[in-house]
């Protein structure tokens, strides 16, 4: 199946976090909050004149209702048509892979990634950045012990489940290293 780039960058906007690409991730860190957001004056719209010809290319079918887009959209679009073209080939292929993968959920699904990422957004930058810093340590960890970790969650009831998220919410940051350290002696102690 071959996707046009307009409609992955359009996907790519549009489900970020649960996608994982790392360049839109890692520019939510850099992006002001919701509440900041209000404050700040009304985004300017991009003129189609000023996208740079290989934008142009690869946005060539928005460019008949270009004039008509909210200038948030607009700025959107045209940041994800450039992170496109400063991909290499492979990058471009797993981004359409991830598209597709997004175009296969079902609404309910891709409601949530939006709510998820909307979340994440606005969380301060240094939540953000911990969230970050974890999933890339979960997904360093060995499969068996990425599963031994999502068996042991999804065996908990949503109470236990509820009563650890407010834990760690409620937890300094010495008492998460403590909580890690007894998660991490506890993963050794099953491997051996």
């Amino acid at each position: 199946m071959n996707i046009s780039p307009t409609r992955t960058i359009t996907a790519l906007l549009m489900s970020a976090s649960l996608l994982c690409l790392a360049p839109v991730v890692s520019s939510a860190a850099n992006a002001p909050t919701a509440a900041s957001a209000k404050d700040a004056a009304p985004a300017a719209g991009v003129p189609w004149s000023q996208l740079a010809p290989e934008q142009q290319r690869v946005l060539e079918p928005y460019r008949e209702h270009w004039n008509q887009l909210p200038p948030e959209r607009q700025q959107a679009i045209a940041r994800g048509a450039e992170r496109w073209r400063q991909m290499t080939p492979e990058q471009q292929q797993q981004a359409q892979q991830r598209f597709q993968q997004w175009q296969s959920l079902p609404p309910e699904e891709r409601q949530k990634a939006r709510q998820r990422y909307q979340q994440f957004r606005e969380l301060s930058p240094e939540d953000q950045q911990r969230l970050r810093e974890g999933f890339h340590k979960y997904h360093s960890l060995p499969p068996e012990q990425r599963e031994q970790l999502r068996e042991r969650w999804q065996d908990m009831t949503p109470e236990q489940r509820q009563k650890m998220k407010e834990r760690w919410k409620d937890a300094t940051p010495e008492q998460r290293e403590k909580m890690r350290k007894r998660v991490q002696t506890r993963q050794e102690r099953g491997a051996t």
